[in-house]
């Protein structure tokens, strides 16, 4: 199941909520009980480097990305 993370706008803790996809978007309300939240943006999954990707990936060098350029 997905882990959300929230920051209460009131108190400005962040908290985490676990909920399925199609509940993504509910509102959340902190531990502290305030329902002023806002889901915040998580870049888990996203982290690694173009090299670690390959060329198709868009790495390489050169200006187009291939090092076909001499």
């Amino acid at each position: 199941m997905p882990m959300y993370e929230f920051k209460c706008r009131d108190c400005h803790d962040t908290f985490e909520v676990n909920r399925p996809m199609s509940e993504s978007s509910a509102p959340a309300t902190c531990p502290s009980g305030h329902s002023d939240t806002v889901k915040l943006l998580s870049m888990a999954g996203l982290a690694g480097s173009a090299s670690a990707a390959g060329p198709a990936a868009g790495g390489g060098g050169g200006c187009c990305g291939g090092g076909c350029c001499g």
